[in-house]
């Protein structure tokens, strides 16, 4: 990423400073970081403008790069998340680190486009095809941390466990020959080329189990104890038949086997959590275990409602993901928790904007390892989003609702570390479009 000039002024006409936006912000920036911010102020010599409603940058908390090369391709046969599953496999058996870095570059300046600062790329496609490791085992890995750098992004690596091919009544089974790009063997094999990896300013090593499908009990405190330290992320409860196979063989729900095996906690995001139980929902809140909801994805996925405000209110904090990038749009999906949550009680006002904009930015940063971002305050990064507020779709809304009125295509201005990444509604690498389609139609040519 671009180092940031020494010191800035950035003057918004409106900023989301604590609970709420303020008017005429001038935010000051030295080497990255926030150094002061005064509100009911004019425009100065030397600052820079920035447009509509200026709100902290957005993290993603969950996103497989590889599955935006699905986006428009699956709909024609109906189907379930497993039939889906198929077609998602059938792209991670074409990829290699080349076209992985093509296609994670121009997935991740998409996201930019959409106000995202920070990813968290929960990261499963390690090896080569038949699980044959590449000369450098974190190759695939390494291809994802060089995409967001030249797209400008922060990233957080789940590097995510994957052990057995699923879980039925009778146990867990094997692998199958696309799954086995995706298996270090066992937890301490994945520890080990996990240490592999380096942190940086500008990037994280988390860690990630993929679903108590992929990740055998017994391997689970392992997992958890090599995550010490680092944010854990999991898949849970996205699908009834996970719940049916973990009930018939482990005797648990899948939140109780994980809890029993020391993964929850304030540390660790459970990721959908979209069939629970009440016991379920007062084991993730007691733990202070976060929530990612994708709303977005588990709509296209017919996966169903997650009992967010419940968790919510049980002591979850919500973060939001793109995950398989049916739409990046961050905005929505922020918008579209609450949407769900009226369609599922029939009232509105289930999250106002205030929680809605801390689900895509401090609450996301946290989950991700980034407790100094996702606020507009002083020691804070320089991450901020300009949200035009004189669009068909924002003109005449009250600052304080933009929320739930905006989108990625209202997005006019990112920094990410006081670096403008996004000018104007253009990314810094050009036509974005353009990058997807030379990374995705290779992918799918003579299929």
């Amino acid at each position: 990423m671009t180092v940031a000039p020494p010191a800035q002024t950035w003057w918004c006409e409106h900023a989301w400073i604590g609970e709420g936006p303020a008017s005429r912000v001038r935010v000051g920036v030295r080497d990255g970081r926030i150094t002061a911010v005064e509100t009911g102020v004019d425009p100065g010599p030397g600052d820079e403008r920035l447009p509509g409603m200026v709100l902290p940058g957005f993290a993603n908390a969950h996103s497989h790069a590889f599955h935006r090369a699905l986006r428009g391709r699956t709909h024609d046969r109906g189907g379930t998340f497993w039939t889906w599953r198929e077609r998602m496999y059938a792209v991670a058996r074409r990829l290699d680190p080349d076209s992985y870095l093509a296609l994670a570059r121009a997935t991740y300046a998409e996201m930019a486009l959409a106000g995202v600062v920070t990813v968290g790329e929960f990261h499963y496609l390690h090896h080569g095809p038949g699980g044959t490791p590449y000369a450098d085992p974190n190759a695939m890995g390494h291809a994802l941390i060089q995409a967001a750098a030249e797209a400008g992004v922060r990233l957080t690596l789940l590097d995510t466990c994957y052990l057995a091919g699923g879980l039925t009544a009778a146990g867990h089974t094997p692998l199958d020959d696309v799954q086995a790009r995706f298996s270090d063997e066992d937890a301490a094999g994945w520890a080990e080329r996990v240490d592999l990896l380096p942190d940086g300013d500008s990037m994280r090593i988390g860690a990630a189990i993929h679903s108590v499908r992929a990740v055998p009990a017994p391997q689970l405190p392992q997992v958890a104890t090599a995550a010490r330290g680092r944010p854990l992320h999991a898949h849970l409860s996205e699908q009834p038949q996970e719940n049916e196979a973990c009930l018939a063989f482990y005797g648990c729900t899948p939140t109780a086997l994980l809890a029993g095996h020391g993964v929850l906690g304030a540390a660790s995001t459970a990721v959908h959590a979209t069939h629970l139980t009440e016991q379920d929902v007062a084991l993730l809140g007691g733990s202070h275990t976060t929530v990612c909801a994708c709303p977005s994805t588990e709509a296209d996925l017919a996966d169903g409602i997650g009992p967010f405000r419940a968790l919510r209110d049980a002591g979850s904090p919500l973060a939001v993901g793109s995950d398989q990038h049916v739409i990046t749009d961050l905005l929505m999906e922020a918008r579209l928790i609450e949407c769900h949550e009226r369609l599922a009680c029939g009232e509105r006002g289930r999250f106002a904007p205030v929680a809605l904009v801390d689900a895509l930015t401090a609450h996301g940063h946290a989950a991700l390892g980034w407790p100094d971002a996702g606020r507009i305050a002083p020691g804070q990064r320089a991450d901020l989003v300009a949200v035009r507020l004189d669009s068909p779709r924002t003109a005449g809304a009250d600052p304080a609702q933009a929320v739930l009125v905006a989108g990625a295509a209202d997005v006019d201005t990112v920094l990410v570390g006081g670096v403008p990444v996004v000018t104007g509604g253009v990314h810094r690498l050009g036509d974005v479009g353009a990058l997807l389609r030379a990374a995705i139609v290779p992918i799918w040519s003579g299929t």
